[in-house]
């Protein structure tokens, strides 16, 4: 049983010896947030890992705050609320060690008829890979997340009501080697234990903004990256809480400050080439020109899996190192889609998801626009030079979640490559998450009129 799994094995051992006695079985949620329950090591060996666990299928369709929304086709007081099955893929076990005596598995979502539950992010991201792999290519991809960090407990930031954070700096710390040494103790702890459960740390550093940081973490398949993604966002939450502080992946949690980005990288392969690089020419290859064609066109009407929030929106201002516009250039931080690398390492680093994007989601968006480039022979054009934040003339992004949903809801596209039932869950989704904001009473709103009106 699941011989080819190297982790499994270790934790075989670790479960029957008493190390590990327990097993996060989770799956990443529409927000990107993992869901689950935890199982004792030996139940997880002897039923859950070949036969899952049921989880409620209400999980699908709640909001921030847990209820259940209305709606949805997939789950509704009308079926019930039934389970779906999680079923654990056994190339996501591994150690959690920042959490004593723990592991984890993450699991793909299934109906009871055995059909997987299309809608789920994993499973999203699964069809896209297939359309890939039915074309005999593979995809690599790494995601950057920024993130601030603040000097309170989440627990105080909840009581003060989110007002008054104090950032972990005092000051910008972009490439900094000082202020970031305070809180190296908390970085070295996140550094190691996330090498531990093998999600391969490259660099972490300080940020643009005051108490901002990013973590880069190694390429891998997208599955197994965005896994590590969703992973990694909970381990820096955990640890910043083991010291004391609290983390946000907000994309913009202050006007006053620049914003969190989630860059994606991404290039295909072929048999252990490159398929962006033309090896004969020694320069970038058709394909990637194709591929870069099809994210400039159709990028926009599949922002929403990139931005998935109203805050995400707010990011997107002019000089605020977040890409406003739709043009690409090889070392250029006002486009939305920089080139970089060299044969082997050549790439395509799309900068306009925010730190809240699922990375299912939005590595599925960047293959569905880039393979449609390639069936449409697309091409990108020439290199973008100057300050594209100040340039009218070029196409640029939705403003508001409500433009994003509309637009997904309209493209042919996306209907296309992930079907009625996917868009219509995501598009409602969208429209749930407006509603609830528009008719949210914000400090602004207060400050601006309590007295003045």
């Amino acid at each position: 049983m699941h011989k080819d799994i190297p982790a499994l094995g270790t934790i075989k051992s670790k479960i029957e010896s008493g190390e590990i006695d327990t097993v996060i079985v989770a799956f990443p949620d529409v927000m990107g947030r993992l869901m689950g329950k935890r199982a004792t090591g030996r139940y997880f060996l002897n039923s859950v890992l070949e036969h899952g666990t049921h989880g409620c299928s209400y999980l699908m369709v709640v909001n921030m705050e847990m209820d259940p929304m209305d709606g949805f086709a997939l789950a509704n007081w009308d079926k019930g609320f039934g389970d779906f099955l999680m079923q654990p893929d056994p190339a996501s076990l591994r150690l959690t060690p920042w959490q004593e005596g723990t592991a984890l598995v993450l699991c793909d979502l299934y109906h009871h008829d055995g059909k997987l539950v299309e809608e789920a992010p994993r499973s999203v991201l699964r069809r896209q890979l297939e359309r890939l792999a039915a074309q005999g290519l593979e995809c690599k991809t790494a995601s950057e997340l920024e993130f601030f960090l603040f000097n309170q407990t989440y627990h105080d930031a909840f009581v003060g009501g989110y007002n008054q954070l104090l950032p972990s700096s005092d000051y910008r710390i972009d490439y900094h080697t000082m202020q970031p040494t305070r809180d190296e103790p908390l970085f070295r702890s996140m550094r190691r234990h996330l090498e531990a459960a093998g999600i391969e740390v490259e660099t972490s550093k300080g940020e643009w903004g005051v108490g901002q940081h990013e973590i880069n973490i190694l390429y891998d398949e997208p599955i197994a990256m965005a896994d590590k993604h969703v992973i990694f966002k909970q381990a820096a939450k955990d640890i910043a809480a083991q010291h004391g502080k609290c983390i946000t992946f907000m994309p913009k949690y202050t006007s006053k400050d620049a914003g969190s980005s989630c860059h994606i990288h991404i290039s295909l392969w072929n048999n252990g080439r490159n398929v962006f690089w033309d090896e004969s020419k020694d320069a970038p290859s058709v394909a990637f020109r194709q591929f870069l064609g099809g994210l400039l066109k159709y990028i926009p009407e599949l922002t929403y899996f990139m931005a998935p929030t109203v805050n995400a929106y707010k990011r997107f201002q002019p000089l605020s190192w977040a890409p406003t516009k739709m043009v690409w250039a090889t070392d250029n931080r006002t486009s939305g889609f920089r080139v970089v690398g060299h044969r082997h390492s050549f790439r395509i680093e799309n900068r306009l998801p925010g730190a809240d994007a699922n990375a299912y989601l939005a590595f599925s968006a960047m293959l569905v626009a880039g393979l449609a480039g390639i069936e449409e022979d697309l091409d990108c054009g020439a290199m973008y030079e100057g300050n594209a934040y100040i340039d009218k003339s070029l196409p640029a992004l939705p403003k508001t979640l409500r433009e994003a949903a509309e637009l997904l809801n309209n493209s042919r596209l996306a209907r296309k490559a992930l079907g009625d039932a996917v868009v219509d869950f995501y598009v409602h989704t969208a429209h749930l998450e407006m509603d609830e904001y528009d008719r949210a009473v914000t400090d602004w709103e207060r400050r601006r009129y309590f007295e003045q009106i």
